[in-house]
């Protein structure tokens, strides 16, 4: 594999298509893939690294000082992994209705995360899986149609 981004869907497609076929080719222990953060997110993530370098007590600071999550998807063997906030698990479960040979297997909210990760077993091909990381990122995540996706590890 020679690419590791794309940002159009044609391109996004057939990177998550070579990166499963690789992964399965090397036998490695996952892949994971991730997505840029939208322009609002990074400028939300920028105004938060600005502040808390401006407070002496980053205590003080307002009650949104989470800094946005970069979105991300794994898949080891026939599973795929991803976390969730509560919205974006609703959006998963009504995404699951169009991949029938998609299920969740575990639910796992600890205590200390503000979300959920979910483990789905994916018993198909690396086509359908593609299909299905671009429609997470598309429809769980929200992504705009141009995001760019990077093959972080594989």
């Amino acid at each position: 594999m020679t690419r590791f981004d794309a940002s159009d869907p044609t391109g996004r497609q057939k990177l998550f298509a070579d990166a499963v076929t690789a992964h399965r080719e090397r036998g490695s222990a996952f892949l994971t893939v991730e997505a840029e953060l939208t322009d609002a997110e990074q400028a939300r993530a920028d105004d938060l690294a600005d502040e808390a370098a401006d407070e002496a007590d980053p205590s003080d600071a307002g009650d949104d000082t989470t800094p946005p999550q970069v979105p991300w998807v794994q898949f080891a063997e026939q599973t795929v992994n991803l976390d969730c906030t509560d919205a974006e698990l609703d959006r998963l479960k009504n995404l699951l209705a169009a991949f029938p040979e998609f299920r969740i297997d575990q639910l796992e909210t600890p205590e200390e995360a503000e979300g959920t990760n979910v483990r789905i077993t994916a018993r198909a091909d690396a086509n359908r899986l593609a299909g299905f990381v671009e429609r997470v990122f598309l429809t769980v995540y929200e992504r705009p149609d141009d995001y760019r996706a990077w093959v972080v590890q594989l």
